[in-house]
């Protein structure tokens, strides 16, 4: 069990220096306190194929989570055109390669910037021998009337296959809360 605790210390701070290093794009973002009552989610984009039928349950499960944590800093979901835009970015990576899923993140911004830059400073250029799966969640929060990024922030996790739901929806919410931890939402 130690070696486990070991590697999984080493996925979350390779994880954490994924996203942290040098570039243009920043990878956290935080203006102060979002002045909203309102928030709605960045247009998804048109349905996956076939082959990509999990990715409709992993949205519900992250925008779930999301409403969840928003709510209790006092926001309300907005089917559309709310004071805020959320936007998601899901980074899977494992020994060989990192993709992103990108569909709730919009377009014109800065998804392939935060894919390279995770891909530059992942694990995998790591010692660690053995074969992992990673994932980080990025969120930004984004003014609604200036399209200006307010807040990002993310999470990383190990990826686990074949959780029951409810643990699934356990892991997801605890990753945005981490990630969404320091919003501050005025009226």
């Amino acid at each position: 069990m130690p070696a486990m605790k070991t590697i999984l210390n080493c996925l979350l701070a390779a994880g954490v220096v994924v996203l942290a290093g040098c570039s243009s794009t920043p990878s956290r973002v935080n203006t102060g306190p979002v002045h909203a009552d309102t928030f709605s989610f960045v247009t998804g984009r048109p349905a996956p194929p076939e082959y990509a039928e999990k990715r409709a349950q992993i949205h519900r499960l992250i925008q779930n989570a999301i409403t969840t944590n928003l709510t209790t800093k006092g926001l309300s979901r907005a089917p559309a055109g709310g004071d805020v835009f959320v936007a998601y970015l899901l980074i899977l990576g494992n020994n060989v390669s990192t993709t992103d899923v990108n569909d709730y993140f919009g377009y014109g911004r800065d998804s392939d910037a935060l894919l390279d830059k995770a891909h530059e400073k992942s694990a995998i250029d790591s010692q660690n021998p053995n074969y992992y799966e990673a994932g980080a969640l990025v969120i930004d929060v984004i003014d609604a009337k200036t399209y200006k990024l307010l807040y990002r922030n993310y999470a990383v996790r190990q990826v686990l296959r074949n959780l029951p739901e409810d643990a699934r929806a356990e892991r997801i919410q605890q990753a945005v809360d981490q990630a969404l931890t320091g919003l501050r939402v005025t009226k």
